[in-house]
């Protein structure tokens, strides 16, 4: 008869040559949060991509042995700081405004994050891709926003029917009038895909709406890696809603593999902080008075 020991050893082995590194050696789960530029001339809180960088990093922080890195120009001067990155997280401005896609080698370095199983978030309008860019974007995310066959725009919304989902660990209801893009391009046949949350001018918040009102999902990729995108968070006030923010703080760990329990992950904030974090801002010029018709 063989030994236990022998026998459970392949299995030992195959497990120890899977596992990722930072599982073997227990080091930090590492989150790169990539924020896009915040225009200087805007109503305080709009697309504000570094102060909510700056709120999900010390929402992340939370959770034990995270440690992030916040990129505050759209793409890092050193390259480097994605090494060993268990997650990237990009919230900035699309429709090929993404610093991203600015030149190949950027776009490549993106390809190889993704091909070497790294976690991938995008969140508001970093899912908005030009068409020449359409299959190898939804190959990183599953879904992205293209203009003509998707949409956007505001109007209010009710969130209260969540998935069995780790990321939905927690969650709670929330009510919001956000900036959304939907009807959102997916992978074929939807393989891979987990929706999360439904929004749209006709039905809400509900999923009566169905594939065309996904505005937040999962996406277990092909190569094993893992994406979650958001296409809301259009004002930074939207991070006061405790149900939004563990719904996007839980999106960012499952991206990088950790463990979510199933209350959720810690992410609380007291509103006076979350205020502070916001980029100062001028205000953008008055529009000029129009001309009654006599």
């Amino acid at each position: 008869m063989l030994s236990p020991f022998r026998t459970a050893a392949p299995f030992v082995f195959l497990f120890l040559s899977w596992a990722p590194a930072r599982l073997i050696a227990n080091e930090p789960i590492r989150i790169v949060l990539v924020a896009g530029e915040t225009a200087k001339q805007d109503k305080l809180g709009h697309h504000d991509y570094v102060g909510g960088c700056k709120c999900l990093a010390e929402l992340l922080h939370q959770t034990q042995n995270v440690e992030t890195v916040i990129v505050e120009e759209g793409w890092p001067k050193d390259e480097s700081i994605f090494a060993k990155a268990s997650s990237v997280v990009f919230y900035t401005d699309g429709g090929g405004k993404q610093a991203f896609l600015e030149n190949p080698e950027r776009i490549a370095r993106v390809q190889k994050l993704v091909q070497g199983g790294t976690g991938i978030v995008l969140i508001h309008q970093a899912l908005d891709f030009p068409e020449k860019f359409a299959e190898q974007a939804k190959s990183w995310s599953g879904g992205i926003y293209l203009q003509g066959p998707s949409g956007r725009g505001h109007w209010d919304s009710k969130h209260v029917d969540f998935p069995n989902h780790p990321i939905a660990n927690g969650v709670v209801p929330w009510e919001i009038n956000d900036g959304w893009l939907n009807g959102l391009q997916f992978v074929k046949d939807m393989k891979g895909i987990t929706p999360l949350v439904w929004s749209g001018k006709t039905y809400a918040g509900s999923r009566a709406g169905l594939d065309a009102d996904i505005v937040a999902f999962a996406y277990d990729r092909p190569d094993g890696g893992r994406s979650f995108s958001f296409s809301g968070l259009d004002a930074h006030s939207a991070w006061s809603l405790s149900g939004m923010r563990q719904l996007v703080v839980n999106g960012v760990l499952w991206s990088a593999r950790a463990s979510i329990p199933e209350s959720g992950a810690p992410c609380s904030i007291e509103e006076s902080r979350l205020s502070a974090m916001q980029t100062p801002r001028q205000a953008p010029p008055a529009k000029p008075a129009t001309k009654k018709a006599k």
